[in-house]
């Protein structure tokens, strides 16, 4: 069975892949290069920047249409702001998916692929050609707030989730756009900041997921706020030109983030080709910089090109604007709105398996905190407003009728009286923001307040990343992350509280103990305030980033430095049992031309079907450099019903042992011996294994 849906699942793709190949690379140059004869200077000039506040400038006459372009990763954001509202037909609505850190937690590429496909088929119906997303800036450190739109610490988790929405969304003709290329990982003064990555981590890090979703025939990519290494990453040639293009092999379109760049004639060197939203003062014009003869016409012609090979690729000038036929797919999108939902909320804690609920119990279930009429999201250029939102409120009053029951300041005799207290709780991210670690005062009090004076309090937390638990954690009977659920999240948790849905969600990242614990402790200020978007603040200061922990990001630093996190990488609970058991390799030995299969026996060893995901990572003994103490290289997720077994095979090749070298600039694999780790978690691991490869170093990158 599990043979059969792979390959339905792969077939799915094939045509998923087919349909975004409009035509090849050559093909669509050829075509760009016609349409680029047609225009004027003046034209040209007008087409290297950006239209509209989100459009690519069109001149319908010469056979260019205008392109919109909209946000973001968890849905369509419908403007309502646009300069000129006619250019374009909203849509009425659109639906509100979970937040992307949401979807890495389900550990599940199938359902990456179905989410960003369902996004897709909005985007047609609504006119829009190209999708913002997704957003896959490595989750650094958990101040960021901007962390609920990408996909966690890992760089193969990353890769291997924005490999398939990718090829999900682009499989509709709509196209996708990698943001924020790169080193965007922290939020604080981001029209400020200069990041500063060493070459390894830059390599291991902060590009497998951007190389991921370009190999998976991304169409665009945006650049991100932040200098890299002194310059800003939107106007910069060794960014550009250099890394994406060159190193990247990306051939397609790319934009600037919406006024992130200072310098228009560096821009249009830069390889640099859509200066967004086209709207910020220069001080000097398109036309001014060709007529000082500052720029040229092969200048303008160099960057206008690859924007026009893009559109006529994904067929944008040849096709209808609108597909309005899939208007009668929202009840789809809803459901796998809900179904990532249940596979990705996470449940950290289940003292004396408080969880299940019973909805036939009578007892008291005393429901109060943050999120109990709001539904919790992140806001900026990703919120998604949705419809038929469900609270939490209605959700649960729906199943559990009025023994749920709503106080918002409850006395300590209420609380005490109640046989339950379920504490909704979380935070309100928002882009431009570097939120502190702790939750705001009141919220931190009321969190005391609650536990104190009751024993068997569920926490839900509704966030985008990792908040201070450390002075309730150990008081609470159960504690759920819920993330920012989207439109339906809340019906998908409450039939997890009440164990209609088996909880399978992992983290995504860790959750530390203390922010003090952190890599990133130090450079930023607790409590920073809402960024000053003041055009001119670059000038005044730039604040360097220095990325000191180099390779060790998250669990990597975590396990390296053998600091205890609160809730490790990987890690979530279900209501059944599994035991990881037979670990055998084909081989103890390996060559670059061979490969390991490294099979493993999951069991349902408890009493109700449920998901489990097999977490594979790997470990050089003995390094020639510094390396972490694990990678996760392979992961699958499996559902079993109570007593069934599946044995899992993972195939290891010489790239997954491979670091990059900043002496040759180059991949490289040492022999010597390697230890495999099976797991549920990156701390939380059952059986290892032991290999010797016999290998020249290895160069995956030229592959």
């Amino acid at each position: 069975m599990k043979k059969l849906f792979l390959l339905i699942f792969m077939l799915v793709n094939c045509i998923g892949l087919y349909a975004q190949q409009v035509m090849e690379t050559s093909e669509a140059y050829k075509k760009a290069d016609e349409l680029l004869k047609k225009l004027t200077i003046e034209e040209k000039a007008l087409m290297v920047r950006g239209y509209n506040k989100f459009f690519i400038k069109g001149f319908e006459e010469k056979g260019i249409l205008p392109v919109y372009l909209s946000d973001a990763t968890q849905g369509v954001n419908i403007r309502n702001n646009l300069p000129d509202p006619n250019v374009v037909k909203q849509l009425e609505r659109s639906t509100a998916f979970p937040s992307p850190i949401l979807l890495a937690s389900t550990f599940s590429p199938e359902l990456s692929y179905q989410y960003a496909k369902a996004i897709g088929e909005e985007c047609r119906a609504g006119g829009i050609e190209v999708l913002l997303g997704p957003g896959l800036n490595i989750y650094r450190q958990s101040q960021c707030a901007r962390n609920f739109e990408y996909f966690g610490e890992d760089p193969y988790l990353v890769s291997q989730m924005v490999s398939q929405y990718v090829t999900g969304l682009q499989s509709t003709g709509t196209a996708a756009c990698l943001k924020h290329f790169y080193g965007n990982n922290t939020e604080f003064y981001r029209k400020r900041s200069n990041s500063i990555i060493g070459e390894r981590a830059m390599n291991e890090i902060y590009l497998p997921g951007f190389k991921a979703g370009i190999d998976a025939g991304a169409m665009s990519v945006m650049t991100s706020y932040n200098q890299i290494d002194g310059e800003w990453a939107g106007q910069s040639s060794y960014v550009i030109k250099k890394i994406l293009r060159e190193k990247l092999g990306f051939k397609w379109l790319v934009m600037s983030d919406w006024n992130s760049v200072w310098d228009l004639e560096k821009v249009i060197k830069s390889g640099q080709n859509l200066e967004m939203p086209g709207s910020y003062n220069f001080g000097v014009s398109v036309l001014d910089l060709y007529h000082e003869k500052k720029i040229t016409e092969k200048d303008l012609d160099d960057m206008i090109r690859p924007t026009l090979a893009t559109c006529v690729a994904m067929g944008f000038y040849s096709r209808p604007k609108y597909d309005t036929t899939l208007l009668s797919k929202y009840p789809e999108h809803e459901q796998t709105a809900r179904r990532v939902a249940e596979e990705g909320v996470v449940l950290l804690k289940n003292r004396n398996e408080i969880l299940p609920l019973d909805p036939t119990k009578n007892r008291k279930i005393l429901l109060t905190g943050k999120f109990v009429y709001e539904i919790p999201r992140g806001y900026g250029a990703a919120e998604v407003i949705g419809y038929n939102n469900v609270s939490l409120i209605d959700a649960l009053q729906k199943v559990f009728g009025r023994t749920v029951y709503y106080i918002e300041k409850p006395t300590v005799a209420e609380i005490k009286e109640a046989d339950v207290v379920l504490l909704s709780m979380g935070t309100r991210d928002k882009e431009a923001v570097e939120r502190p670690f702790a939750l705001p005062r009141e919220d931190e009090s009321f969190m005391r307040y609650i536990t104190k004076n009751n024993p068997n309090t569920i926490a839900i937390i509704n966030t985008g990343s990792a908040i201070d638990m450390s002075a309730w954690n150990e008081q609470l009977a159960a504690l759920i992350y819920g993330w920012y659920g989207g439109q339906s999240g809340f019906e998908a948790l409450t039939d997890i509280i009440i164990g209609k849905v088996n909880p399978s969600g992992k983290l995504p990242m860790t959750i530390e103990r203390s922010f003090k614990d952190s890599p990133a402790w130090g450079y930023l200020p607790q409590g920073a305030s809402l960024y000053n978007e003041l055009k001119n603040e670059h000038l005044i200061n730039v604040y360097d980033v220095n990325y000191k922990e180099d390779v060790l990001v998250g669990y990597r630093w975590y396990d390296t430095k053998k600091i205890e996190p609160l809730y490790p990488f990987g890690y979530g609970l279900s209501y059944t049992t599994f035991a990881l058991t037979k670990p055998r390799l084909s081989s103890n030995k390996m060559n670059d031309k061979q490969t390991i299969k490294c099979s493993v026996t999951l069991t349902n060893t408890g009493k109700c079907e449920g998901a489990e995901v097999v977490q594979l990572y790997i470990k050089e003994n003995q390094p020639s450099v510094l390396r972490p103490e694990k990678e996760l290289k392979r992961f699958e997720k499996v559902s079993l019903k109570p007593g069934e077994n599946r044995i899992l095979e993972f195939i290891i090749t010489s790239k997954d042992l491979a670091f990059w070298d900043d002496q040759t600039h180059s991949w490289k694999t040492n022999t010597g011996q390697y230890t495999i780790f099976l797991g549920t978690s990156s701390r939380h691991i059952n059986q290892t294994l032991s290999f010797i490869p016999k290998i020249r170093n290895y160069h995956p990158i030229h592959d």
